[in-house]
């Protein structure tokens, strides 16, 4: 393994041992968590351990929790008894068995299963300001020291307790769907005929930080003239977990100067790149899950189960491109009443990285 991912409790009777932070979902299963946790039990007191496994969501700042009311809700949780053990000990993976290695006699393996309905890994950008925890869904590992599995965070004393942030993550899919195409006619109360609109791409699919290429087709039937096409991308947040808000974000706004004249045709394919890079002063803005220190980028799309609760995934992002032929006639710039806008979806996901699946396959096939 490159990377051991290890984090100690205060009092040092407990340290977790992890191979890798990020588990893939692939829609019909996820990769299971499996990681190792050190006890040295001279410390406990006859207390007990356990580790959990949690998934949660955050709606407010970890600073305004008070009087006893927390911005955040548990979607998923799960705990395991390690000391002293109850119940039955799976075989071990090969992963656990090269952390075992590391953390000698002591080590206990555990794994967890999670379930396909859940979230991925998704945090809201903050404001400069802010602080604490952003907003979002995170999962969590947290082995603890106490009397009783339940007792709350409150009354496990912090000395006794060690937290590692992992993150669940979708790749983009093996298998594409074939590009949208959207058609429309646009008819003016003192035009005879139509202007017609084709937009189209050649895929549904594309990665982060890569060129998006949007043909656009114009047939100007009317003696009226396009100023300039302008193409902007929108990501939609819809958060349903504690209520039903949709949050629309222009990632993108680009226009471009070509006239269409009346009378005429127009064909051209605009290239254009949403990036995080240019939307950092955006708060509210969906990115994909982000460990300490380390760079991330727009959320990716949320791909679904057919009839999988969408309640249960707290947050779902989409995305979408809007075509808008600009009739002139707005102030600076703006929209008006006579422009003609043509839409189309996207998906936005990162590529499986083609090393670190196969590695990983050969690792637990082996």
């Amino acid at each position: 393994m490159a990377k051991i991912y290890k984090k100690t409790s205060g009092n040092g009777s407990l340290c977790l041992y992890l191979g890798r932070r990020d588990f893939v979902d692939h829609v019909e299963r996820v990769d299971p968590v499996d990681g190792v946790l050190k006890i040295d039990p001279s410390a406990l007191n006859g207390r007990k351990v356990w580790v959990q496994l949690a998934c949660a969501f955050r709606y407010g700042r970890e600073d305004l929790d008070v009087i006893g009311v927390s911005f955040r809700k548990d979607i998923w949780m799960k705990r395991i008894q390690m000391y002293p053990f109850q119940g039955t000990k799976p075989p071990n993976t090969p992963m656990q068995d090269a952390l075992l290695k590391k953390a000698g006699e002591q080590g206990h393996p555990f794994t967890f299963d999670i379930p396909v309905h859940l979230p991925c890994s998704v945090s809201l950008q903050p404001a400069p300001e802010d602080a604490g925890k952003p907003c979002g869904v995170d999962y969590e590992i947290k082995a603890y020291i106490a009397n009783e599995e339940d007792e709350v965070d409150d009354k496990v004393d912090k000395k006794d307790t060690c937290r590692l942030i992992i993150r669940k993550i979708q790749y983009a899919p093996n298998e594409l769907a074939a590009g949208p195409k959207t058609d429309l006619n646009k008819q003016f109360i003192t035009a005879d005929k139509p202007i017609h609109v084709e937009a189209s791409m050649e895929k549904e699919l594309y990665y982060h930080g890569d060129p998006i290429p949007i043909k656009v087709k114009v047939n100007n039937e009317t003696s009226k003239v396009v100023k300039k096409i302008k193409i902007s991308i929108y990501q939609i947040a819809d958060v349903l977990l504690y209520s039903s808000d949709k949050y629309d974000k222009c990632v993108l706004s680009e226009e471009f100067g070509d006239q269409i004249n009346a009378n005429s045709t127009f064909e051209k394919e605009y290239r254009v790149t949403p990036l995080l890079a240019s939307n950092k002063e955006k708060r509210g803005l969906a990115l994909d899950g982000k460990l300490k220190d380390e760079d991330t980028n727009l959320a990716s799309s949320t791909i679904l189960l057919p009839n999988m609760d969408k309640q249960m995934q707290g947050l779902v992002v989409s995305y979408k491109i809007k075509v808008t032929l600009m009739m002139g006639g707005g102030l600076l710039g703006s929209l008006t009443l006579s422009d003609i806008n043509a839409e189309l979806p996207l998906v936005l996901m990162s590529p499986k990285p083609a090393g670190l699946i196969s590695t990983l396959n050969r690792f637990y096939n082996q």
